[in-house]
């Protein structure tokens, strides 16, 4: 099943997307500029090998819930994230304000 629902963080919209798979179920919260995911993104991937795309994403691990990814320091992010002033330890939510 997958659910997709409107957010709101301090006013900004965002677009929350949770996939239940067997097992596991993969979460995201996206903005027109980037986005935050689950443990299973794969940030050295989009770091080197989709570098040329500069794609703005940060990855927060050990959450069930997309309130869960919001208020998780984040682990990982990419090169472009980084360039947003986004960096790892900082909350999933203040992440995507930074992605408006």
């Amino acid at each position: 099943m997958i659910h997709m629902t409107p957010l709101l963080i301090d006013g900004e919209s965002f677009t929350a997307i949770s996939v239940q798979l067997p097992k596991t179920t993969l979460l995201a919260v996206a903005s027109e500029k980037g986005y935050i995911m689950c443990g299973a993104l794969d940030v050295a991937l989009l770091n080197e090998k989709l570098k040329d795309r500069g794609i703005v994403a940060a990855r927060a691990i050990g959450v069930r819930t997309i309130d869960q990814l919001l208020e998780a320091p984040l682990e990982s992010v990419t090169v472009a994230a980084e360039q947003l002033g986004i960096y790892p330890g900082m909350k999933g939510k203040d992440a995507l304000l930074r992605m408006k």
